[in-house]
Parts: structure tokens; C-alpha cells; sequence
């Protein structure tokens, strides 16, 4: 099962405890900790070791930025630390961001923003300026500088929990309106099609009817579901069951096979075909088609579910208990 992968970055030495007590966190959560000092980031010979830092962050989900007093190490492509980098570059990918800094640190920025331009001014809570001209840089952007002051690490384990909670019920929110999409793409899908026999009408082409049956078939209802059983991203027409047949075929089907549902199969076209754990089942009534086996023109509040189902049984798949060695 996919898990969400989430980039852990700071430096290490003054924070490595903190960087310990998220990973333990992250883990009791099901999620995937990404840190380079648990061998988590692949190093190539080709490019410099902080390279594949930033390359690994195009792949993780979301990165957490813990800020304390230290600057790190500098990075070879800008002056700013490695750290800092991190985060440049998740900013960049356009990553889901949350930001961390010591409470002291970000108490002292104040002080920093007062006096920014004397350049004998000392810091007591961070080794290098730079550490506060880095948060201002941060704090300017327009979006995605969520930033919270921390003094231990269970602070930041219960934003975090707070904030995935709140991502999670987001998401749910949004999949109770996909139902409500769908019905709006459908209408409007419904809309074009009739403006297009309109047109077509309009223009006194009423004996070009093969044409109007290419428009037909190709927003039958028929055609409609399948193209979201198979999740086919293509347009495409039925003229008849041998058409059916060959696009089934071509996805991997195969037709006339023996008893692939469990009721009643009278009366229908039967397809079939497995995955490596999964035998998948479609079978299509044959009142969709007429005694030529050409396809019949459904009115969309005549339509039924049982002309069309689709059925996943899943396969019992051995496990070989032998080692290989």
C-alpha cells in the first residue's frame, strides 16, 4: 500500500534528536520518513551528495523544515545551507510545506528585523545572520510559508497531527462532490450532442444519416460506461458486437468464456481476463443490440445497470514459504 513520503529536513548535529523523535512519530502514523542519515536517499557517483537530497524531494509528498540556531553546512549551487536548499527546493516542486523554527530563534528575528542593516550587530541564538535573512525570505512569499514556533519536539508532532487531520478531512470533502462533477460533465456531455444534431439538422443534411449515427454512437450510453468501467481516456464508437468485441480484445479480454458471473448469463455477451491477482468480469446484454448485432440507440432514462456489469474477484495467489538461499 502507498504510504505518504515526508522529507524530514534541518541540520543535524543540534537537531538530530528532534529529527529522531519525528521519524518514531511519523511511523506510529503509517507514514514514510525520508532522512539522509538512515540511508534514505540513494547517492549516485555522478553528482555531488546534496544533489540527491534535492532530487529525492521531487518525489516525497511533503517536507517538514525543522529551523534551530545552527546555519549547517553551505550548499555548492547557492550561499545559502543545505538545509535551506531543502527547502528552496521543495518550494519549487510545489510540496505541501510545514515549517518549524526554535521559539528562541524566531523570538530573536524580531531583534534581527530592528537592526538589519548595522553590520556589527551580534545574535545570541543563531551562529550566522544568515539564518534570519533566510526566515525573511521565507516570510515574504505569498503562500506555502506556513511557518510555527516550536521548543520541543512534541509540539511539532501535534501541529503535524492536527494538519494531516485536517488534509485527510479535506480530501474526503472533496470526493463526496465527485459524484456531483460527474453529474455536471454528463449534462453537459448531453448538451453538446444535441446542439451537434442540431447543427447538423439545421443544415438540411437529413439524408446524411450516417453520420448521425457516428454521433449517436459515440455518446451512447454504452460507450459512456464502459469508457468509465475501463477507465478508457479516448473517445471511441460501437457500431455493433464485433466492434465490442475487438476493443474488449484489445484490453485484454476474452469473449464466450464459461460461467464468468454467478447468476443468470442467458442473454448476454460474456468477457473475461486476469490480472496477476485479479480475474475481472464484463457481461453486456444482448438487448443492446439488434438481430444483425448491431447496436441500438438506449434513451439515457431507459437505460439499466444490468446491461452493462462489471465484477474483480479476487485471485488466491500462493505464497512460496521457500528462502532463497
Amino acid at each position: 500500500m502507498a504510504k505518504p513520503r515526508i522529507f524530514v529536513s534541518s541540520t543535524f548535529y543540534d537537531l538530530r534528536q528532534i529529527r529522531a523523535d519525528l521519524e518514531v512519530f511519523l511511523d506510529q502514523l503509517g507514514y514514510e520518513t525520508v532522512r539522509n542519515e538512515e540511508g534514505d536517499i540513494p547517492y549516485g557517483k555522478e553528482e555531488a551528495l546534496e544533489e540527491y537530497c534535492y532530487k529525492e524531494i521531487k518525489s516525497v509528498d511533503i517536507l517538514v523544515s525543522v529551523v534551530g540556531g545552527r546555519y549547517g553546512s553551505e550548499s555548492k549551487k547557492m550561499p545559502i545551507s543545505i538545509s535551506q536548499m531543502e527547502l528552496k527546493t521543495a518550494i519549487k516542486e510545489n510540496k505541501q510545506i510545514y515549517i518549524f523554527i526554535e521559539k528562541n530563534v524566531l523570538a530573536e528575528y524580531e531583534t534581527y528585523l530592528l537592526n538589519k542593516e548595522s553590520k556589527n550587530l551580534k545574535f545570541r541564538y543563531v551562529d550566522n545572520v544568515k539564518i534570519y535573512e533566510f526566515i525573511e525570505e521565507i516570510k515574504s512569499l505569498g503562500t506555502n510559508n506556513n511557518i510555527k514556533g516550536f521548543e520541543t519536539s512534541a509540539e511539532i508532532s501535534k501541529y503535524l497531527k492536527e494538519q494531516f487531520a485536517g488534509l485527510f478531512q479535506r480530501f474526503l470533502e472533496d470526493q463526496s462532490r465527485v459524484r456531483e462533477i460527474s453529474l455536471i460533465k454528463n449534462l453537459e456531455k448531453t448538451a453538446q450532442t444535441l446542439n451537434k444534431l442540431v447543427n447538423f439538422l439545421s443544415e438540411e443534411n437529413k439524408d446524411q444519416t450516417e453520420e448521425i449515427n457516428r454521433i449517436l454512437t459515440v455518446n451512447h450510453l454504452l460507450v459512456e460506461n464502459l469508457k468509465i468501467k475501463l477507465d478508457i481516456p479516448y473517445n471511441f464508437y460501437i457500431e455493433g458486437v464485433s466492434d465490442m468485441s475487438e476493443l474488449l480484445k484489445a484490453r485484454g479480454f476474452i469473449s464466450n468464456v464459461e460461467d464468468p458471473f454467478e447468476d443468470e448469463t442467458a442473454g448476454y455477451f460474456l468477457y473475461s481476463k486476469k490480472t496477476k491477482n485479479k480475474r475481472i468480469k464484463i457481461k453486456v446484454s444482448q438487448e443492446l443490440f439488434d438481430n444483425e448485432g448491431k447496436l441500438k440507440f438506449i434513451k439515457r432514462t431507459d437505460w439499466k445497470d444490468e446491461y452493462l456489469e462489471y465484477a474483480e474477484d479476487d485471485l488466491f495467489v500462493p505464497v512460496d514459504d521457500d528462502l532463497p538461499f
